[in-house]
């Protein structure tokens, strides 16, 4: 769990110090965009429809992969 937050905080840091070198020079997100040939409204239409099209592939897959998991879980022998 520890090596989580140290991935999480390390990319909240790099992401922290990158956002302010951008901004020192006058870069801005939808500058990025638009070179790009995106707006903001094509970034989240596309979130949008990754996210329509991840969970209910995610909820199917759970109902899969839990009930094995736990019957796998309840299972294994006991630690010591």
């Amino acid at each position: 769990m520890l090596q989580i937050l140290s991935a999480i905080f390390k990319i909240c840091l790099a992401s922290l110090v990158a956002g302010a070198i951008l901004s020192a020079l006058n870069i801005s997100a939808a500058d990025l965009l638009s070179d790009i040939g995106l707006t903001p409204e094509d970034v989240f239409a596309l979130l949008q429809r990754g996210a329509e099209w991840a969970i209910p592939n995610l909820v199917l897959g759970s109902i899969v992969v839990i009930p094995i998991w736990l019957v796998a879980f309840l299972f294994r022998p006991p630690r010591s």
